[in-house]
């Protein structure tokens, strides 16, 4: 990592509406988020930034990328029995 990357990423997350606080969390998580992927996944740096910042923009936008689709949560079971007061 490199300043210079830090700070287009929280330039980026703060033009998207995020305050200052919250850009520098979010840029602070996309960076660490990066280096997970390149280890677990042996992608390049390029290739892991690329996919966080695709299902950054598109989920900013309500838009899914495949494989996070998700489903209908789950309900809440509901108790068995009376409720105890």
């Amino acid at each position: 990592m490199n300043a210079t990357e830090r700070e287009q990423l929280l330039a980026l997350c703060a033009r998207m509406g995020a305050t200052p606080t919250q850009a520098a969390a979010m840029g602070d998580q996309l960076l660490k988020r990066c280096d997970q992927l390149v280890a677990e996944r042996s992608w390049t740096r390029v290739r892991a930034m690329e996919h966080l910042l695709t299902v950054l923009v598109k989920g900013r936008n309500g838009e899914t990328v495949p494989g996070f689709e998700g489903g209908r949560p789950p309900e809440e079971s509901k108790p068995k029995g009376p409720v105890p007061q």
